[in-house]
């Protein structure tokens, strides 16, 4: 694939892995991006996954002709960018290898590199010259990891990206960018919003034309509206206004519960109304939508004197993930001691800029007059 006259893509789809990072669902597959920069001297740009080396090798091969890479640039350690770093020095042993401090300490933890193959250390704001295109290496520690760093060729204004702006999915498989976007950031780099935020201030300063991301397609148009969803997901601002309710439910009762308040919030003209249930749809997702909306209902069954093993992992993620900004309510149920709410409130405790809707719906058992006349005035609380 050309990016550009100079820089060709030589990345791999992968369509076997079940469990990206062992614990997310990619039904499209994903992607394991590659470049390379054509030019007096030959930058590649990261490798792939350990299951690919022969496909992405020959992709490489291809490119190269007869010509031998000068360079290999690794931005980030994770193993499906780098687990082929050894394999490329055997192919081309006279690469010279391009990273940080933390990039070659990280390396040689993971594998067994030649003490005698060429390593260029470069520090943040440094630059490379190839001839016609220079590279410029911008630090970006934890996004996600601390060694990561991004880059950016002034010649063609192209940022490679690192995982920044990536997505779940294989390039050969048609869908929308924000969805699989959006699970991606949330699920993986959604901690680090902070990181993010002083990243993309630098990115405001570079003219840029093309994003080169290490998973998911190649971002060439409407650069504004994903700098812009990147903003809003690290400033953990709210995208749309809407309730998600997120209920956890063993014999139906407070599933009844939360789908009485989606239908009295939908009544009311609530723009959007998201249900989930914790212990049957994708996690990701419902961490996702959690982040998306301005607002979050949590309804729970009283647990063995706690909440359901699937709330108190769904609220985890969340406070792990630093949720903020939201306003977030509470439904509870319990036969004899219904201290849901309490608790969940309190694992809430630690997060920024929450506010607490003061209905509480308490259900004792199964709904009754006065849990559905609370579900009426939760509706209206929330839809003011």
């Amino acid at each position: 694939m050309k990016i550009t006259n100079d820089i060709k893509y030589v990345g791999v789809n992968d369509h076997k892995v079940d469990l990206f990072e062992g614990q997310y669902i990619v039904p499209n597959g994903m992607a394991y991006n590659s470049y390379v920069i054509m030019d007096e001297k030959i930058a590649v740009m990261d490798t792939v996954d350990a299951n690919f080396t022969e496909e992405w090798l020959d992709n490489v091969s291809k490119v190269l002709g007869d010509r031998k890479p000068d360079y290999l640039v690794i931005q980030h350690m994770e193993p499906d960018h780098s687990a082929n770093i050894a394999q490329f020095l055997k192919a081309y042993p006279q690469t010279t290898l391009v990273g940080n401090a933390k990039t070659f300490t990280m390396m040689d933890q993971f594998y067994k590199v030649d003490s005698a193959v060429e390593r260029l250390a470069v520090k943040d704001g440094e630059t490379l010259n190839l001839g016609t295109h220079t590279l410029t290496f911008v630090f970006a520690p934890m996004v996600h990891w601390p060694e990561v760093m991004v880059t950016y060729d002034s010649t063609d204004k192209v940022l490679f990206s690192a995982d920044g702006f990536g997505k779940f999915g294989a390039l050969d498989v048609e869908e929308e960018w924000d969805c699989e976007a959006r699970r991606y950031y949330f699920g993986i780099v959604g901690k680090y919003g902070m990181q993010v935020q002083k990243l993309l201030s630098v990115a405001k300063t570079l003219d840029i034309q093309t994003i080169c991301p290490l998973h998911g397609p190649i971002l060439t148009e409407n650069l504004g509206h994903y700098i812009g969803q990147y903003d809003t997901w690290s400033s953990y601002r709210s995208e749309n206004e809407g309730v998600m309710i997120a209920y956890a439910s063993v014999y139906g009762h407070t599933k009844a519960a939360a789908e009485q308040l989606a239908e009295k919030l939908t009544e009311k003209g609530c723009p959007k109304v998201v249900l989930a249930d914790l212990a049957r749809e994708d996690m990701a997702e419902c961490v996702e939508d959690a982040f998306r909306y301005d607002r979050l209902v949590l309804a729970s069954i009283t647990y063995n004197g706690d909440v359901f093993p699937y709330m108190k992992t769904f609220i985890h993620d969340l406070t792990e993930r630093n949720y903020q900004n939201r306003t977030v309510a509470f439904m509870e149920n319990g036969s004899w001691g219904p201290m849901a709410a309490k608790t969940m409130k309190s694992m809430l405790e630690g997060c920024k800029n929450l506010t607490f809707a003061e209905t509480i719906v308490t259900v004792r058992s199964a709904l009754n007059d006065a849990s559905e006349s609370q579900i009426a005035a939760l509706a209206d609380e929330l839809c003011k």
